[in-house]
């Protein structure tokens, strides 16, 4: 790669990067607002993820859609059996496991490493 190609690349990875810093500031804002900003996260990578494919942020944003997806589906079971108050743990468990799945994902992208498969 030449010094040109060098100075064209690290911007634009430099701003992917910070894209997916947002999102998950994003699916970190929907422990507190509610599921809005989770949505938010996960278009903003569908929309993107030809920007990032073949570089290490792309494991990022495959962490990020696999969270959301999880998420919901922890969050739409945990619902339903609120009912029978099992729902709560449920509740529970899935915001541990969100907030784990941005504390790893935001460390490795500071850390500029790829995420593990």
């Amino acid at each position: 790669m030449n010094e040109w190609q060098t100075q064209i690349k690290v911007p634009a990875e430099t701003g992917l990067q910070r894209l997916a810093m947002i999102v998950y500031g994003l699916q970190a804002a929907s422990l507190f607002t509610g599921s809005l900003t989770l949505f938010a996260g996960v278009i903003i990578n569908y929309v993107r993820m030809e920007d990032v494919q073949g570089s290490w942020i792309e494991s990022h944003f495959r962490w990020q859609i696999r969270t959301f997806w999880y998420t919901l589906l922890w969050l739409v079971i945990g619902g339903v059996t609120t009912l029978i108050l099992i729902g709560w743990a449920i509740l529970l468990a899935a915001s541990l496991w969100l907030t784990y799945r941005i504390v790893k994902g935001w460390l490795y992208l500071s850390e500029q490493r790829a995420m593990p498969r």
